[in-house]
């Protein structure tokens, strides 16, 4: 799958959203990336998440787990570890910190790669990588479908995308006047009460 494959799938799914956003990390963007709308078709997913595994094997060889932040990241990390033939792990915040729960483990010399959707700034994908050094196992690296910020996101570990945009994100004082002259919206999840 190219850049531009993953580009089509995400505008044929109306994924691929331009107004005024106010990110999950609080910045401001006029593009948002509504992945849930890939993830609600079981087949466009397995064919984004196919060609994430692809990469990965390539980036880093064989993979025993492959571990996500809970929410957004579990479909994509699940249908990855799929076409990788290896586990599939979650973490969950508790008390504000990504922490294993529900009984997983990473037994010593496992070989684990954290999958996100889409990283931003990379703020979940460091707190997941964070509470994966707390384990045994050899860390390998980070996946994800789109790294929005241009390889500009340090995780503190290896990246691998199947898409690479440098998307402007503003921090509320900031806003060009483009932006700022529309209503934004918060489509995200991060901070949502039910």
């Amino acid at each position: 799958m190219t850049p531009n494959d993953l580009l089509d799938e995400f505008r044929s799914a109306g994924a691929l959203l331009e107004g005024h956003f106010v990110l999950s990390s609080g910045l401001h963007s006029p593009v948002f990336l509504q992945k849930m709308f890939i993830f609600q078709d079981p087949v466009r997913t397995e064919r984004v998440c196919r060609a994430l595994a692809h990469k990965i094997r390539e980036a880093y060889g064989p993979v025993d787990y492959v571990v996500s932040p809970a929410i957004g990241g579990i479909v994509p990390g699940y249908e990855t570890a799929r076409h990788l033939g290896c586990k599939a792990i979650f973490v969950e915040r508790e008390n504000g910190v990504f922490v294993l729960r529900r009984g997983f483990t990473i037994p010593e010399g496992a070989r684990v790669v954290m999958v996100e959707d889409i990283v931003t700034t990379g703020l979940s994908s460091r707190e997941c990588l964070a509470a994966l050094r707390e384990h045994p196992g050899e860390l390998l690296g980070a996946a994800c479908l789109i790294d929005r910020s241009g390889g500009k996101a340090d995780l503190g570990a290896p990246l691998v995308s199947l898409l690479q945009l440098d998307i402007p994100a503003y921090p509320a004082d900031q806003l060009p006047p483009e932006l700022a002259a529309i209503p934004a919206t918060k489509p995200g999840s991060r901070n949502v009460t039910a």
